[in-house]
């Protein structure tokens, strides 16, 4: 039995409310088979992008379907319909599992015609695969983790008639169980399904004890694909609107809907319904798949050739033949034009050794965002410098002048596969990845100019801000100076400024109603007094303690809200999916105007951290220990990186601060996203962007934000990261 299956029925015997969740999942994990998981889109290939419903998930209008997107699809929709404007985020996490954010604008919803700004997730697993003769079933949760306006829950098949016309059909409970309901079939189990509590607990807080409870309805419909772009889709709603009738003067007059929706080729679609005999709705998606980059290949260009041995002879700039490379005269020459070669590469040269027939150097990348593009490069620069003699190179990757990894290459590999129709992973295949700590930086071994070193950067910033009630998207646009001095390896001092120029981030005016020491939800002060900021201002020492350990010491202005001391250990091998570390902080919380002063509030926090790489890109992690407003608790993390860098996860963070102390949320969690620029311009580069998306800022389960953690500053020149970008080796 799998880790997985075991984890998902040790649920089903602890909770019970969830029971039938886990027993349905399992009969379909065991039913199904991972070989029929692709099988539903491969017969039905017209619905290669099935159509999405009025709340932001894969079905009919307002009714869900076992439908799913393709695998990693990531889709954004607006809607509005009836004095509602609803905007989702949409994310197949895996062929089977995809989850929902949702953010809705009631107008009129609560007393005094005042606005809902209403904030939801939903999940949903598709549970058995369609065959010939079975329909696809799926189940999901609509708003388990919001305000509960949106809260049902749902069981769902779905079956194509010939290629062009889906049929679904499905049980739904809490609100869609709401018209034309029925006592609760799943009442034969036990009683308390019967019966479904008006819950009044915070928003956010999974209330399990409702779900699949109270009564229940069927649902369906007939998605109908007329043409490659024109869908008809007719549904019977199970949904009666209860919750927007009296507040919004919402009219329920039928339960059946109708909708037209167009594609467009850049995956695009427009929607227009008519729902419940009443109103007009509207509909926009954009659905994109972050494992495909705008541009595939790229547009760089393809950087140095493999010089064969005696071609580089013949380039040997006068040099005798004969001589190893070991005096200094031709030391110093090939170190020069390897240096040369590399700094227009976006690669800088650190260090520069020959030992009799190999060759080890140090490098440092400064351009690309694929790390194996920076060492393939390095490697075949290193054939048209090198004397034929030297057979084997061993490229030492540096990260804060920590050697982090060593990748040897054997040059007469490089001159059999440059050409070969396998030259990527046969590349790979034959490349030895090992530990870098044998390989530390030596004095004698730097090239002229290498420490101390400068690097300063100036540029603008953007920095968005979501869900405030008054206002819910905020922005700040600026000007960034950024700098870092290296004076010798491992020790780092740097720091940011920033000046705002234009936006509205200092306009908001919520103040905070925390119980709890105000180590976030100050933040509003924050942007009201400060002008132009010292961001950071840090020292900071990396070093190795020993085989498969990094160390860090931070002190200073360590993030925007704090300053103090900050130390890290972390244990990684450079092969194997486990990683494990601890970090120390000992901090005091900076004033409003974020320039050197502090206020009274000063903390020690800490976690031990745990890190598993799953393969197929997906990370897991766990932090457990002390956050900023002294409770104890851990968060939790799951991210789904892809080759190309682009990086969507989420997290939750659970604490001894009870759910009502906490206040509106009742536990931290959100998502997050990474998109490389990379990928969106196909020039290489290590810049991007990315939002962690909250749907409301406490203070309970609030983490330091501190600089460079030695985990993802590590992984990336460990395997497997390397072999899933190795293909950018001969770029």
């Amino acid at each position: 039995m799998s880790r997985f299956s075991g984890a998902v029925i040790t649920e089903c015997m602890s909770s019970r409310p969830v029971r039938l969740v886990c027993c349905i999942a399992i009969t379909g994990l065991i039913g199904s088979g991972g070989a029929a998981q692709d099988q539903q889109q491969a017969r039905f290939t017209i619905l290669d992008r099935p159509t999405l419903t009025f709340m932001g998930d894969v079905g009919l209008i307002d009714m869900p379907s076992a439908d799913s997107m393709a695998d990693a699809d990531v889709t954004a929709t607006a809607m509005y319909a009836n004095n509602i404007l609803r905007t989702v985020i949409q994310f197949q996490v895996t062929p089977r599992i995809s989850g929902i954010f949702r953010y809705a604008v009631l107008n009129d919803f609560l007393p005094g015609s005042g606005t809902l700004y209403d904030r939801s997730f939903d999940i949903r697993y598709r549970f058995l695969d369609e065959t010939r003769h079975r329909p696809a079933f799926a189940i999901g949760l609509r708003d388990f983790g919001g305000t509960g306006v949106y809260g049902s829950e749902y069981i769902v098949a779905t079956k194509g008639v010939g290629d062009r016309l889906r049929v679904s059909a499905g049980i739904g409970w809490g609100r869609l169980g709401s018209y034309g309901g029925f006592s609760n079939p799943l009442g034969i189990l036990a009683d308390g399904f019967k019966t479904r509590a008006t819950s009044g607990n915070n928003a956010g807080e999974l209330d399990f004890g409702e779900w699949f409870r109270g009564d229940a309805a069927f649902f369906g419909g007939v998605e109908w694909r007329a043409t490659d772009r024109f869908t008809f889709k007719f549904e019977y709603s199970s949904d009666a609107y209860d919750r927007e009738a009296d507040p919004m003067g919402f009219t329920h007059k039928s339960p059946f809907n109708a909708a037209v929706s167009y594609r467009f080729d850049n995956g695009i679609d427009l929607s227009a319904a008519y729902l419940y005999g009443s109103e007009i709705g509207v509909m926009l998606n954009y659905t994109f798949n972050p494992k495909t980059p705008r541009i595939p290949d790229g547009i760089d260009d393809g950087g140095p050739s493999v010089v064969p041995r005696d071609v580089a002879a013949a380039r040997s700039w006068g040099l005798d033949l004969s001589d190893d490379g070991a005096s200094p005269a031709s030391r110093a020459s090939m170190q020069a034009r390897l240096a040369q070669q590399l700094e227009a590469e976006g690669v800088i040269l650190k260090s520069f050794r020959i030992e009799g027939s190999r060759v080890i150097v140090h490098i440092r990348n400064d351009r690309y965002d694929a790390p194996t593009q920076a060492i393939g490069r390095t490697a075949r620069a290193l054939t048209s410098v090198l004397p034929p003699q030297v057979e084997t190179f061993v490229i030492v990757p540096i990260v804060a002048s920590m050697p982090v990894s060593a990748i040897t290459i054997q040059r007469s590999d490089l001159e059999e596969l440059a050409l070969d129709l396998d030259g990527s992973w046969k590349s790979y295949a034959r490349a030895d990845i090992a530990e870098g700590s044998p390989y530390r930086l030596r004095r004698e071994d730097y090239v002229p100019g290498a420490y101390p070193d400068m690097r300063a950067r100036f540029g603008g910033y953007l920095v968005p801000s979501f869900f405030d009630p008054d206002s819910p998207i905020r922005i700040e646009v600026g000007a960034e100076l950024a700098a870092a001095y290296t004076p010798r390896p491992g020790i780092v001092f740097s720091g940011a400024m920033r000046q705002p120029i234009a936006g509205n981030l200092d306009d908001a005016t919520r103040t905070s109603n925390s119980v709890l020491p105000h180590v976030r939800t100050d933040i509003v002060e924050y942007e009201k007094e400060s002008e132009l900021e010292v961001s950071y201002l840090t020292g900071e020492y990396f070093f190795r303690p020993g085989d498969n350990l990094y160390g860090r010491v931070s002190v200073g202005m360590l993030e925007r809200m704090y300053g103090g001391i900050s130390a890290e250990v972390l244990w990684k091998p450079v092969e194997g999916p486990l990683a494990l570390g601890g970090e120390f902080n000992y901090v005091r919380q900076r004033d409003y105007d974020v320039l050197f002063d502090f206020r009274d509030y000063e903390v020690a926090t800490g976690h031990l951290s745990a890190y598993y790489d799953f393969s197929n890109g997906f990370l897991g992690q766990v932090d457990a220990g002390r956050y900023l407003a002294g409770d104890w608790g851990a968060t939790f993390s799951l991210d789904r990186e892809f080759a190309n860098g682009v990086k969507i996860g989420g997290f939750f963070t659970l604490t001894d601060v009870s759910f009502d102390d906490f206040g509106e949320g009742s536990f931290d969690k959100g998502f997050r996203f990474i998109v490389p620029l990379s990928w969106l311009t196909g020039e290489p580069s290590q810049r991007g962007f990315g939002q962690t998306i909250r749907p409301v800022l406490r203070d309970g389960g609030a983490r330091l934000s501190v600089r460079n953690r030695l985990y993802e500053i590590t992984r990336r020149l460990h395997d497997p990261e390397l072999k899933e970008r190795w293909g950018r080796f001969w770029r």
